[in-house]
């Protein structure tokens, strides 16, 4: 018989044709051989274990049993119409019906023969009975052997596959007629060093054993080759873009911490850094002294004092000659950073400018001639950065906050902003991510975490109430104000709607107001819908401290840092991630007092809402935080659309393969280290290099 490759189009296969392989290529995205045995299964039926009746309780959920089917009877008219049976195994009967494909069914079954019934089990009048049971006749021969069945694959698919018979056991049948081809074509991937070490055995006996497995240990072993590949090769390409990025672009060495630095860090900084600043401070300067382009990420939980780090790293760039942009993904953080470093440059001596998307002609103009010049040493904003007519006179670090709201597009036009060099690069994000998802999503940037905050902050108490309890929690709130503190009331987008979003928050804005009249309180608002002129007056006069309550949308998620604010009410905080919970919460406790962020919630919480706010409460950890929202969303909805490919696996989990992804990255670091072009191994070059070609994703994972 002749065999066609694996990359053969899913059309030629027996059984699929011109029209289902249209539907599979639209639904499953299978348009080759290959991407239908990639397509694993995602749960498997056990028919590895045979029951009797005598054993059975209405509990036992789904089973196999062995024997004979009688009394096989139509009951009922048109709807409450089905067919009826018994089923007796020697130790005990039990009932059998069906409510649909009843003309097919009640074929099959004749007396004289023994049946394979499957099903879940369920007490209906006082009898166990299994509804809509999957039968199978069996001889006495096959019996026994039909009693040793393996487990059996379950497949997803569509309705619309499905209705074209390629449901669950359609697919499966087709995966079945591949066999024989994955036999005589499938190539190994891994090095044989991997394999041997980690005792993996061929990829072949993997790819059957995920299909189809003779047992539950043959299926383990193949989830665990195919898993540590998967990830296997997400890591080594991430290290070695990172090994060709180290080799191809030298980076601009900064060798001194000259006037600039000392001056800030003896006579301007206030406070003494905490251990893990100055741990990650260390890390960055000798990464700036390498003679490699920087590229590092720079974790740590809202208030723990990164900004400080990068302007410590900025005054050491400033001291070799060079220039440092600073990009925040919003015009708010951009002002916020530009207000609270700006005065700082200006005391050493350096010059400091803002550029954003409101900034006026005849400003930009200025700040233009005055980057080419040499003359604004620090230049902080938006994307308005990124715009050919920002051009430099020797930019020598950028910093990016919050990279995950940046396209890989947009940075590469910062790093294209000197053309005697790419400058070095740290990106900063107040979100934690999961050391899983860090690796995967950031494998190719070396980390820095700052793990603790500064001395004198008190964590964030943080309460759940209920509805019932609104009067309690405003009673408390006009505590705190009255004692001369400021408060956040923060309502959700309800709906992808601005309208409503708007029409909710005014309700709330008319009814604090009731609550807490003029001319005594002072009530701001702010939306999505305000001008950001607008939006600025109402921060800043919340900043100043003339306004008590600002009732909100999320918009303040990264808003002004205001010390004096030590309450914030979330409503309907069940309609908040996990995420976006913490990065709220992180507005308060900016200062020395005692702060307290209020959930306040509807009594209709699902179970996941239960675990979100039960997390907030227990925890002020921001990794924590994150680990638990990664088990509650997944990687894909945790880091927004922009990531999304990067963590579609088609059999690794995040949440639950740490330790092959560990595993995984170390023995990819290991081979690029002895074989940085992966010369000697030729297998894995070419698998990498087939792999970006075919799959698009695969050019843009860092």
């Amino acid at each position: 018989m002749y065999l066609h490759g694996l990359d053969t189009p899913i059309e030629y296969l027996k059984g699929v044709g011109p029209e289902r392989a249209k539907s599979l290529k639209k639904e499953l995205n299978i348009h080759i051989y290959e991407d239908l045995i990639n397509h694993y299964p995602f749960r498997y039926i056990d028919r590895t274990e045979m029951h009797s009746v005598s054993q059975l309780t209405a509990d036992s959920g789904v089973v196999q049993l062995i024997g004979k089917i009688s009394n096989v009877d139509t009951v009922g008219e048109k709807r409450a119409k089905r067919l009826t049976a018994v089923f007796s195994d020697g130790t005990g009967v039990l009932n059998l019906v069906w409510f649909q494909g009843i003309k097919w069914v009640k074929p099959q079954i004749t007396n004289s023969e023994k049946f394979l019934v499957y099903g879940k089990i369920n007490a209906f009048k006082g009898r166990l009975t299994i509804t809509h049971p999957e039968i199978e006749a069996v001889s006495a021969e096959n019996a026994s052997g039909l009693a040793k069945a393996s487990l059996q694959p379950v497949y997803s698919t569509t309705d619309l596959l499905t209705r074209k018979g390629l449901h669950s056991k359609g697919i499966a049948r087709l995966a079945k007629a591949l066999m024989p081809i994955v036999d005589q074509s499938l190539k190994e991937t891994l090095p044989a060093t991997i394999s041997e070490i980690l005792k993996l055995g061929p990829r072949k006996v993997a790819i059957k054993n995920i299909h189809f497995p003779s047992d539950k240990i043959a299926y383990q072993k193949a989830q665990y080759y195919l898993k540590f590949e998967e990830l296997f090769f997400i890591q080594i390409r991430l290290l070695k873009l990172k090994k060709n990025r180290q080799l191809k672009h030298k980076g601009f060495v900064f060798v001194e911490v000259g006037n600039y630095f000392k001056a800030y860090y003896n006579e301007i900084l206030s406070f003494e850094l905490t251990n893990a600043q100055k741990r990650v401070v260390k890390e960055i300067r000798k990464d700036l002294g390498s003679g490699k382009q920087m590229n590092r990420l720079l974790q740590g939980d809202v208030g723990s004092g990164k900004t400080v780090v990068s302007l410590l790293i900025m005054l050491i760039a400033i001291d070799n000659n060079f220039q440092a942009v600073l990009m925040a993904p919003t015009e708010i953080l951009a002002q916020q950073h530009f207000k609270s470093l700006a005065s700082d440059l200006e005391k050493v001596g350096v010059g400091c400018a803002i550029l954003t998307g409101s900034t006026k002609q005849a400003e930009r103009k200025i700040i233009h001639e005055e980057l080419l010049s040499g003359k604004i040493k620090v230049i902080i904003g938006t994307h308005a950065l990124i715009e050919d007519t920002v051009q430099f006179k020797n930019l020598g670090l950028i910093v990016i906050d919050e990279q995950h709201k940046f396209g890989v597009a947009q940075r590469a036009k910062l790093w294209a902003k000197n053309k005697n060099g790419i400058p070095h690069v740290l990106v900063m994000t107040a979100t934690p991510i999961p050391r899983t998802l860090a690796m995967t999503l950031y494998g190719d940037l070396d980390t820095s975490i700052i793990d603790e905050l500064p001395p004198g902050r008190k964590p964030v108490k943080t309460i759940h109430q209920y509805e019932k309890h609104r009067a309690k929690v405003f009673g408390f709130l006009k505590e705190q104000v009255d004692k001369g503190r400021q408060a956040y009331v923060v309502y959700p987008l309800i709906e992808e709607s601005e309208t409503l979003d708007y029409n909710y928050l005014m309700d709330g804005y008319e009814s604090i107001s009731r609550m807490f009249p003029l001319p005594e309180y002072k009530i701001g608002i702010l939306h999505g819908r305000m001008k950001p002129e607008d939006k600025e007056i109402e921060m800043q006069k919340f900043a100043r401290g003339e306004t008590h309550i600002m009732v909100s949308t999320t918009v303040i998620e990264v808003g002004v840092n205001v010390p004096n604010s030590t309450i914030m009410v979330i409503e309907n905080a069940e309609k908040f991630g996990l995420s976006q919970l913490h990065q709220l919460r992180g507005r308060v406790g900016r200062g020395a007092e005692q702060s307290f962020c209020i959930l306040l919630s509807s009594y209709k919480l699902s179970l996941n809402a239960k675990v979100r706010l039960e997390t907030m409460c227990r925890t002020n950890n921001g990794f924590e935080v994150a680990e638990s929202d990664l088990k509650l969303r997944g990687p894909g909805d945790m880091m927004g659309t922009q990531q999304s490919g990067i963590t579609d696996l088609k059999i690794s989990n995040l949440v639950t393969d740490g330790k092959i992804l560990g595993l995984a990255r170390e023995m990819a670091q290991k081979i690029l280290e002895e074989d940085p072009s992966l010369e000697k191994h030729p297998l894995l070059l070419n698998e990498l290099q087939r792999k970006k070609k075919r799959f698009k994703n695969w050019s843009r994972i860092s």
